[in-house]
């Protein structure tokens, strides 16, 4: 607890609980969006690289439950369907993740915030992104490398891989699945990423395992939600989430 308390005051220390306990809501019941909504909204008062770290346990043990929940079967067959995606994704994290301490923070924000703000903004306005059968081996390649990138950089590949995943008509059922493997596995390569980098280290390491209680907790009332929606709403609530997360991504990165 001491080493918590001369990380943040106790005031902070409830802020990061009650936003974790939110994003895991959100994740709960639409399948991804725990790390943006951790980063956008904790970033708000914390350091940004406090933040990545806060953010490594929750969304590697989150994700594991997601993938478990939709049984093993499932999310073998979602590998071997989107190895290509999850690869670079992984090689990409892994990588990007080097450079967090040298990229401006306020630019960080920015190159994540825009474009998932203007894509998200389209398809809400009634323009559906959809990617056809012969182009999505490309598309899947440079889905792949931007997502990872922006997820060591970041923290969140889930904005790009949701767009991805709603361009190439992913059922709701499946896109859970997907989502849960592909962050998962990649959730993996961050904290290896990050335990090279530095940014998760001995002190910090106590802060990502304390937002995993708020994590755990959001997500079984978002599982329930879950169960309720039908495949358009599901659609539509996950852009309005991409949407409004981007928005507060850019004004971060516009404000500092």
């Amino acid at each position: 607890m001491d080493v918590l308390t001369q990380l943040l005051s106790p005031g902070l220390l409830v802020f990061a609980i009650a936003v974790t306990l939110l994003s895991g809501v959100v994740k709960g019941a639409v399948g991804f969006a725990m790390p943006l909504i951790m980063i956008s909204g904790m970033g708000v008062l914390l350091d940004p690289k406090l933040v990545v770290a806060g953010i490594v346990l929750p969304i590697v043990v989150s994700n594991a439950l997601q993938v478990a929940r939709s049984g093993l079967g499932d999310a073998w067959q979602a590998i071997r369907d989107f190895r290509v995606y999850i690869v670079l994704v992984c090689g990409m994290i892994l990588v990007s993740a080097q450079f967090l301490t040298v990229i401006p923070v306020d630019a960080m924000f920015l190159v994540l915030g825009v474009p998932v703000t203007i894509l998200c903004g389209i398809q809400l306005l009634g323009l559906r992104m959809v990617i056809p059968e012969g182009r999505r081996g490309i598309a899947s390649v440079i889905a792949g490398l931007l997502s990872g990138t922006l997820g060591g950089l970041a923290g969140t590949w889930g904005p790009t891989t949701v767009l991805y995943l709603v361009a190439v008509e992913t059922p709701k059922s499946r896109q859970i699945v997907v989502q849960g493997v592909i962050y998962g596995l990649g959730s993996i390569m961050l904290l290896l990423g990050h335990l090279q980098s530095g940014v998760l280290n001995g002190r910090t390491i106590w802060f990502s395992a304390l937002l995993l209680v708020p994590a755990l907790a959001g997500m079984w009332i978002g599982f329930r939600i879950q169960d309720r929606i039908e495949q358009e709403t599901f659609r539509k609530v996950t852009l309005a989430v991409l949407f409004v997360a981007g928005l507060n991504l850019v004004r971060r990165g516009l404000t500092g």
